[in-house]
């Protein structure tokens, strides 16, 4: 009998993900009224915005009919249209919960979410019992399906009509015992750039699991057009983009100026397109050249961009582009150092070679290492932090780049005075290169990510940590 006059709600399962609503259900003579799926009421009771894109529908003319154990690549969302049904969910993703076991009964008055890797099962308990459910992929005969049987005795489940007296198709009857299922694995996570200084690192960070990828432009190329098939993009739950030009001086020039544009927002609005329609968090670094470095504070995530140079003209425009992506993370940093050229191991270098450089002292900011960078993103990932943008660099008082440099010398044995504090219009008279406008300030400030509870490292810990790594 379905039951009217409920308040709309939510009530978590033992199975992680998987959650079952009360439906409000309006009724009289006549018959009844529901509101099958609300996306605003339902995501705001804390339902994933899981975009479905098709409905189907089961019905049912007997009762007793028992369909299951199916785990699919794919979010559901499952309500009874009439009737009646036990249903019975068993996880069969890798990790803790594989094997969990929830049952419970749902009316036209109850729905239930199923996550990617559930199995679901439905008995019937009334004859003409129809269900339906939204799904957020399309069936693909390439996606990988798990099953469970019914009978199996380590889940034990304890069904209203027993399994000898109801109608299971032979399928059914054939599936393996849990001690045989082949697990649902997780949506695979995706690195670009993963031989540059922060794909390097975030192959440390996550290592060889098998649903963590790498790529670089030989064996994925973002600006392909036949991108959007590249892959089964379904499949992929993240796609961290590690890979961005950097050549802030070279930028300047009409080559350099054309390859930015390139890779830092032509490549990044086919990948915002590519995680837009198959519901994939982008992950994108940004860099505090941004900013124009004019503020007397550290800059937060909101604070309006005005880059001056080409390069922070690409990144900013990177960055407006990811933010349409509705799973998004723009992670801003600054003052990168890890495993490749950088300031660091420039000065480290000419501190062994003797020789006396002129550093200005009148940029500020702190260092970051790529490997606190890794470890950010997957903070702000496996936390489920709320997407948007957020600052991650190394914490402590800003320096200017005199400062790093006097550092380096002092902590490799040299008298720190060799290094020659100079302005930037100073240094730009000293033919050294830089053709680039840089901010003066570059200093972020990271209160919304220690709200994540990220701690970042003081910098000149940073920098003591890498030179004792990159000078064994």
């Amino acid at each position: 009998m379905t039951t009217y006059g409920k308040q709309l709600g939510v009530t978590e399962t033992n199975i992680p993900g998987l959650v079952v609503f009360d439906l409000p259900v309006h009724g009289d003579a006549r018959g009844w009224f529901k509101e099958n799926w609300q996306r605003e009421k339902m995501t705001a009771l804390g339902l994933p915005d899981f975009g479905p894109v098709q409905n189907n529908i089961s019905f049912n003319d007997a009762v007793g009919t028992t369909r299951g154990i199916h785990a699919e690549p794919w979010d559901k969302w499952v309500s009874v249209a009439t009737g009646r049904i036990f249903g019975a969910w068993v996880d069969l993703r890798e990790g803790p919960t594989f094997g969990a076991v929830f049952t419970t009964e749902l009316d036209p008055s109850k729905a239930i979410f199923v996550p990617r890797g559930v199995g679901n099962s439905y008995q019937t308990l009334e004859p003409d019992t129809a269900y339906t459910y939204l799904v957020n992929d399309h069936w693909s005969p390439d996606a990988a399906y798990s099953f469970l049987n019914l009978a199996d005795e380590t889940a034990a489940i304890d069904w209203p009509i027993p399994l000898t007296d109801v109608e299971i198709s032979a399928k059914d009857l054939a599936h393996p015992r849990l001690a045989d299922v082949t697990p649902i694995p997780p949506k695979k996570i995706l690195v670009l750039g993963a031989n540059g200084q922060l794909g390097r690192a975030l192959r440390a960070e996550y290592g060889d699991a098998p649903h963590i990828e790498y790529a670089d432009r030989a064996t994925l190329d973002i600006s392909s057009p036949d991108l959007a098939t590249a892959r089964r993009w379904r499949d992929y739950g993240t796609i961290i983009n590690a890979a961005a030009y950097t050549k802030v001086d070279l930028a300047e020039t009409p080559e350099g100026r054309k390859d930015a544009w390139a890779a830092n927002v032509t490549g990044v609005a086919a990948l915002a397109r590519l995680a837009a329609e198959n519901g994939i968090t982008l992950v994108h670094v940004s860099s505090d050249y941004v900013f124009d470095g004019t503020l007397n504070r550290p800059y937060r995530e909101d604070d309006p961009i005005c880059p001056l140079g080409v390069y922070g003209q690409t990144k900013a425009a990177g960055d407006a582009i990811v933010s349409t992506v509705p799973r998004h993370y723009i992670v801003r940093t600054s003052w990168v150092i890890g495993d490749g050229n950088n300031f660091v191991r420039t000065m480290a270098t000419l501190a062994e070679r003797g020789v006396n450089p002129n550093v200005v002292d009148d940029q500020f900011g702190r260092l970051t290492l790529t490997d606190d960078i890794a470890r950010g993103i997957r903070h702000l990932l496996e936390t489920g932090a709320d997407y948007g943008t957020y600052n991650l660099t190394g914490g402590g008082e800003p320096q200017s780049w005199a400062d790093v440099a006097r550092g380096v010398f002092a902590l490799l044995g040299s008298h720190p005075d060799r290094v020659t504090a100079v302005s930037t219009p100073e240094y730009h008279q000293l033919d050294t290169g830089a053709k680039a406008p840089r901010p003066r300030n570059g200093t972020l400030d990271l209160a919304r990510l220690t709200r994540t509870s990220f701690s970042p490292r003081d910098s000149s810990m940073v920098l003591r940590e890498y030179l004792r790594k990159d000078r064994r």
